[in-house]
């Protein structure tokens, strides 16, 4: 069973202006993570724009990453749907295609209560033989993974080996990591870039990061520094990404990664309407951050 530790990209699905998948472009960009250094690669997350992929995208994008990674690295792919027995056929397929962990986000939009969200993952763990990683992100889901809820789950069923927590509150990444500390092997990761570094120092494994589109080696060096014992390395690596998370201020963070990541001469293209509308006023401060940043933290 992988690992679920250290830097995993939440990588972001390329498209054409037409807002079709460009696929050569998504190959490119899994060589350019695993060349810089990734623990794992992530497709269909938030970044990836899994909320606006059909199904028969979602199988495509699993299919690409698979035939492309070759094993190289684990290969996580989020397959939470809103129901249930949705969310098992997709992640049974994604077993079928050859990925390695499944990321599974929290039913959304209704609301729903601790007991239904144990039901509806306990149902998964028993139907699909892989790792599960739980995704926790309540501003956009509506829904949060109670601590308790996590430990219940995580001690009931052996293929549910972490939880992403997006939430940005680092009580609850440390309530996650009180609550399973008697599971061995079980993961906690930062889904908040800023929070990487100090979720490791807690005593979590690692974060799934957005901006590592944009900066991979500086996200890299984070937890690499961190294994060394080199925290003030580490420290000085997680404080420079501070400028562009910064940037989210001007709209979508997902519209906004994607627009630096274009700036920076990574070409993945638009994100599918009706998002991805990004200012010339943001687009001229998302350039001068970046610019600060290599002049500043690149060195």
């Amino acid at each position: 069973m992988a690992e679920v530790k250290g830097i995993i990209t939440a990588l972001q699905t390329p498209m054409y202006d037409d807002g079709s998948i460009n696929e050569k472009e998504m190959r490119r960009q899994i060589n350019r993570q695993i060349d810089a250094g990734v623990n794992a690669v992530f497709c269909l997350g938030t970044n990836g724009e899994f909320y606006i992929l059909s199904r028969e995208e979602k199988i495509r994008v699993m299919e690409i990453y698979a035939d492309e990674v070759k094993g190289r690295v684990p290969v996580y792919a989020g397959t939470g749907c809103v129901s249930t027995a949705e969310t098992i056929e997709l992640s049974q397929r994604a077993k079928e295609i050859g990925v390695d962990i499944l990321s599974v986000i929290t039913p959304y939009f209704a609301a729903l209560n601790q007991d239904e969200l144990y039901a509806h993952y306990s149902e998964l763990a028993d139907a699909v033989d892989l790792p599960i990683v739980m995704y926790n992100i309540p501003m956009r889901a509506g829904n949060a993974l109670a601590p308790s809820t996590v430990g219940k789950l995580a001690r009931n069923h052996s293929n549910i080996v972490g939880i992403k927590d997006s939430s940005g509150n680092f009580n609850n990444i440390l309530g996650y990591i009180a609550a399973t500390e008697d599971v061995p092997g079980f993961s906690v990761l930062s889904g908040n870039d800023a929070l990487i570094l100090y979720t490791l120092m807690a005593g979590g494994t690692g974060g799934i990061t957005a901006i590592a589109n944009i900066l991979p080696e500086i996200m890299v060096s984070i937890y690499q520094n961190y294994l060394k014992g080199d925290i003030e390395a580490a420290k000085k690596a997680q404080a420079s990404i501070a400028p562009i998370r910064d940037c989210f201020k001007y709209g979508n963070p997902n519209s906004i990664v994607k627009c630096a990541t274009n700036l920076i001469g990574q070409p993945v293209g638009p994100c599918r309407k009706p998002f991805g509308m990004v200012s010339d006023e943001a687009k001229k401060a998302i350039m001068e951050t970046i610019d600060q940043y290599y002049s500043q933290y690149k060195a």
